[in-house]
């Protein structure tokens, strides 16, 4: 009898992990994440002049209201962009968080809350990784101990391709699994001439041109078949601010396109900041722990 229950419960264990592997296949080799701070949903129909991300639209998924936790603003959302989960269980809860104003409930390897970059790292170890960015406070939020280049555009303001060039250098060399290249630019604009102004439109045009520029570096690395690119922001913005609550500062585009990824369908399903990092670990196959709450949108998937 004993026997009989053990092969039972072997059989079980059997069945549970085949399904579990099932569900966490890899769906794509490659996935590029570019972010542009401040970038409003509302602006992208306003938008005359973004033929390439217009092109990414029309070739996967988006939606434009993707919506910022509280506050609508930068450290506390690019954290739970890459966190998977909210300022209440990782702790970042300001603009320019640091570390973490309430106590992280889960600490990962490094002491950190763990980000998307540190769950890839655990479970595949021989990945690259990237995080490059203009804002030097994304470093404090992305775990860069699990990143293998973490590097700031310097004086960007002053040379404003900078970010894209080392965006293209890094596909190209080093072909990463996992990158996210992250521009200050059009929250600069926000801020000094206005959200939804001519400039703020220029300046979204301009990020529109290193878009196709990354692109084409995919393609130049021989990786472009193989890599998922999303598109996204940390929040939007109103007049020359952020960090209430209104639409206009909380909601902001998500856009993803690439292999098994199905072609000109707006996401019907709410979606939120965090579940942006459970969406990547969905295409890498990972478990995701339990302090996250971010969900997939599995919406935009062929199967």
């Amino acid at each position: 009898m004993k026997k009989l229950v053990l092969f039972a419960l072997c059989l079980c264990l059997v069945s549970v992990t085949q399904a579990q592997q099932k569900n966490l296949k890899v769906r794509a080799k490659h996935v590029l994440v570019i972010g542009f701070d401040g970038w409003g949903g509302y602006s992208v129909p306003k938008a005359h002049d973004i033929p390439n991300i217009s092109r990414l639209m029309q070739q996967g998924c988006y939606t434009l209201k993707k919506r910022s936790v509280l506050p609508s603003s930068s450290a506390v959302n690019w954290a739970t962009m890459f966190n998977g989960s909210c300022p209440e269980l990782h702790g970042y809860t300001t603009w320019n968080s640091r570390t973490p104003e309430i106590p992280s409930v889960e600490l990962n390897e490094h002491g950190v809350f763990p980000t998307i970059f540190s769950i890839l790292r655990k479970a595949r170890p021989d990945v690259v990784t990237g995080c490059l960015a203009e804002w030097d406070g994304i470093k404090y939020v992305v775990d860069t101990l699990a990143i293998d280049n973490y590097d700031l555009a310097p004086d960007w303001e002053h040379h404003t391709s900078l970010l894209c060039q080392m965006a293209e250098r890094f596909i190209v060399e080093r072909k990463p699994t996992l990158l996210a290249v992250c521009w200050d630019q059009l929250d600069h604009v926000g801020h000094a001439d206005g959200h939804d102004t001519p400039s703020y439109y220029e300046k979204l045009a301009e990020l529109d041109v290193y878009v196709g520029r990354l692109e084409q570096a995919l393609k130049t690395a021989g990786i472009y078949e193989d890599t998922i690119i999303i598109l996204t922001a940390d929040h939007g913005g109103k007049d020359k601010g952020h960090g209430g609550n209104s639409l206009l500062e909380m909601e902001h585009p998500f856009i993803i396109c690439g292999p098994g990824i199905k072609s000109g369908q707006v996401i019907p399903e709410p979606m939120m900041q965090y579940d942006t990092a459970a969406t990547i670990a969905y295409i890498f196959g990972l478990e995701t722990p339990h302090s996250w709450v971010g969900k997939p949108v599995l919406s935009v998937f062929q199967e």
